[in-house]
């Protein structure tokens, strides 16, 4: 954190009605899927067209994204401009992102100049060449930082953060990320704004188990990755049979395209610890309620840090106890709630106490799980968030 400096978050009672008629926000996106930034650019977009906006997307692939943004009444093109993936750190990588700078900073333009939009809205910091665009377009940019790379060197996160510098206005998810932020960029993160997800929950969340009979229910939701610790959820389970648990876990996400080795290796993982009959791996769905009700605690086992917990919040929203990893974001997101846990990143004998201790104690756990989901709704309201986001537009036109 910027020493002296507390990050600006969007007041409520600073919120009137909005009303953004006859304003064009051209948002970028890095992806077309459903996971947490994307779940949150749903959100920023219904507040634009909530307040009498026209909201274009830009995406560089499609996906069940496009259907979710058309069917809210947006406008999706697809545009096929450079996203910054750790797989560019070779030098193939690196040749290729290059050779792809002109290409889409012409479509970038192109786009510009066909819609004339009022404001260029870029979520995520994984694609900077539309900051670019927007600002030598001469029109108003608003970046949404997702990210925050603690871990990484100095000099990553100045590169990373770089482009920002162009930034008509900044804001971010968390406090943990306007703190990444002020490690190499103090003065631009102390004008940052703190906008907390809009998350929504299920339309009628059913209350936990009176008892766990057959076992514990643990669900991970997210990407498959190193990164993400769905391995260290694996091994917790491994452990918790061990100790005659019968608890099962399933899994519900993919990996990226390109990492499918990660999902054989989990898949290994799974049949040498002989869990095969008690490990279900689902893949990606796009409704992941049915499988929350199902469970009875939601596991967020991340190595590394995060700059939020989206997925946490879910669990939250849902009346669901959640264990996350003692961690940035993470730690940011499930504070607060008497149902949640917080276990050391990547060790699976903490996880699996921490589950054990939630079998034990039941009984208060679920009736703390219903009593955070009435925080949780007041903390992350979707509403709200749409206010803020309509609000911050505003004051950039």
């Amino acid at each position: 954190m910027v020493p002296g400096h507390e990050p600006t978050l969007v007041s409520d009672d600073r919120l009137a009605e909005v009303r953004l008629d006859g304003v064009t926000v051209l948002f970028a996106h890095p992806s077309g899927e459903l996971y947490g930034s994307d779940r949150v650019l749903i959100e920023s977009v219904q507040g634009v067209l909530g307040a009498g906006g026209r909201a274009v997307v830009a995406l560089p692939v499609g996906g069940p994204l496009v259907d979710v943004l058309t069917a809210i009444g947006g406008e999706v093109r697809l545009l096929e401009t450079p996203v910054l993936r750790k797989s560019m750190l070779s030098p193939a990588g690196l040749f290729g992102l290059v050779r792809s700078l002109g290409p889409g900073f012409r479509a970038g333009r192109a786009l510009v100049k066909e819609l004339g939009p009022d404001l260029v809205y870029v979520n995520t910091v994984t694609i900077p060449l539309w900051i670019a665009v927007g600002f030598l377009s001469r029109r108003p940019v608003l970046s949404h930082i997702h990210e925050a790379e603690g871990s990484a060197s100095r000099a990553v996160n100045f590169a990373l953060n770089l482009p920002l510098l162009l930034a008509s206005r900044v804001i971010a998810n968390s406090s943990y990320s306007v703190a990444v932020l002020s490690r190499v960029f103090p003065r631009l993160a102390s004008r940052t704004q703190v906008v907390y997800n809009g998350v929504a929950g299920p339309a009628a969340p059913s209350a936990s188990r009176l008892t766990l009979d057959g076992g514990l229910r643990i669900l991970y939701v997210g990407r498959l990755s190193d990164r993400k610790g769905v391995d260290v959820a694996i091994s917790a389970l491994g452990i918790l049979r061990e100790r005659g648990s019968e608890a099962s876990l399933e899994i519900v996400g993919a990996v990226f395209p390109g990492y499918e080795w990660y999902e054989q290796q989990l898949r290994g993982q799974i049949n040498e610890l002989g869990l095969a009959e008690w490990v279900q791996l689902r893949g990606f769905e796009s409704d992941i309620w049915p499988r929350v009700a199902h469970s009875d605690v939601v596991v967020v086992p991340s190595r590394y840090d995060e700059p939020f917990g989206n997925t946490a919040v879910e669990a939250v929203l849902a009346a669901r106890a959640v264990v996350v990893s003692d961690t940035s974001g993470l730690r940011e997101a499930a504070r607060g709630y008497r149902s949640s846990r917080t276990v050391r990143p990547g060790d699976p004998v903490a996880l699996a106490d921490s589950l054990e201790g939630i079998v034990e104690a039941w009984a208060i756990v679920r009736e703390d799980a219903s009593a955070d989901r009435l925080s949780a709704l007041e903390r992350h309201s979707p509403d709200l968030y749409r206010q803020r986001i309509a609000h911050v537009t505003l004051e950039l036109l």
